[in-house]
């Protein structure tokens, strides 16, 4: 049986699962052809329903809403597959939240080339009891990231994903350059 969606199949008919007495009924059997296209693209999702949860394999538009349901933010001009790998890889962004490493990732899938991240540390220490402390203690980071056109940046979007996804306490400063 031909389903209303072009070249989706039911994989079952419904006809066949009824007793033998209703299966020679015309009218019984016109009803199930019915049902059988109407339920066709409901059971091709059942039976493809892992795939709607990898972000590899999930239609377009399904991909954006698995983006909201790990709390990934994706624009919906970027190209499908910079979308995909930003929900692939959204437990990876959260075990090094927080992180440089972390920061690098993130800036890197939303900018699309590696950034260069200077970070304090914001901590002092000395080897020698009363000594002088080497480096400051005051935490301060700093993302640069040199692309070819830097007016093609959002600077608010992702000032937000940096604030997001640095510690709260450290103050950040954003430095978009040409490469």
């Amino acid at each position: 049986m031909r389903g209303t969606i072009p070249g989706l199949d039911t994989p079952t008919e419904l006809a066949s699962l009824l007793p033998a007495l209703l299966q020679g009924d015309d009218f019984t059997t016109r009803l199930c052809d019915g049902l059988d296209a109407v339920l066709a693209p409901v059971l091709a999702t059942l039976d493809n329903l892992d795939a709607y949860f990898d972000p590899t394999f999930a239609p377009a538009d399904f991909v954006d809403w698995l983006a909201g349901w790990v709390g990934i933010a994706v624009d919906e001009n970027w190209p499908l597959e910079r979308r995909r790998s930003m929900v692939e890889h959204a437990a990876e962004l959260y075990r090094w939240r927080g992180t440089v490493k972390g920061l690098g990732e993130l800036v890197a899938l939303h900018v699309g080339v590696e950034p260069e991240i200077e970070e304090s540390g914001g901590t002092a220490w000395s080897p020698v009891p009363g000594g002088p402390l080497p480096g400051t203690n005051v935490a301060g980071l700093v993302v640069r990231v040199r692309v070819a056109d830097p007016a093609s940046v959002n600077l608010a979007r992702l000032g937000a994903l940096v604030a997001a996804a640095k510690p709260a306490h450290v103050p950040h400063r954003l430095e978009v350059v040409p490469a």
